[in-house]
């Protein structure tokens, strides 16, 4: 599958455009990633772009969201290592993140949220007007985007990034598509 099959497929499953604007997001996130750390970028971001394909089909069965998805991706024949990542994403299966995609996956999903949410309380609303050091502290800062879960986001040290390091790539990467996500 590829990107423009991806965007078929979200217009399909997906309906709410919040949600749309976090799985770009997310793959702009992980394709930077990839980029960083040699990896194919056009299959990690597609993992981002897919990662919530069931969100709208599971928000009141958390249990549920994630292995839908891992289903509706297996049934259009989308690479398995997409479709694994896509599955042990939500962390409330305990599955197993064994590849650096699935890892990439599990810490980028929340960066997203608070890269967003930083960029939303900047006067100017966009995401070119904020740095990692403006990020770094908003992480710092417990109340603010509670939504975006810290330790989730920490974990991208199991594939090599620190902290710091992790928030300028993630940033990086929505910052070079911020008219895709409006911001």
């Amino acid at each position: 599958m590829d990107r423009d099959q991806g965007i078929q497929l979200i217009n399909q499953y997906v309906k709410n455009k919040n949600l749309i604007k976090h799985m770009l997001a997310t793959e702009f996130v992980l394709a930077q990633v990839a980029k960083v750390l040699g990896e194919n970028e056009e299959k990690w971001g597609l993992a981002g772009l897919l990662h919530d394909i069931d969100y709208d089909l599971t928000h009141n069965e958390p249990h549920k969201h994630s292995i839908i998805g891992a289903e509706i991706l297996e049934s259009h024949g989308v690479d398995p290592d997409i479709v694994y990542a896509v599955k042990v994403h939500n962390e409330i299966h305990g599955f197993p993140r064994k590849s650096n995609l699935d890892k990439a996956l599990y810490s980028a999903d929340p960066l997203t949220g608070l890269i967003v949410a930083s960029a939303l309380i900047h006067p100017d609303k966009k995401l070119n007007s904020i740095d990692t050091g403006f990020v770094l502290n908003r992480f710092a800062e417990k109340h603010f985007a509670k939504g975006a879960n810290r330790e989730q986001i920490l974990s991208c040290k199991e594939f090599g990034f620190s902290l710091e390091e992790f928030i300028q790539i993630g940033l990086k990467g929505m910052q070079e598509k911020h008219r895709e996500l409006g911001l």
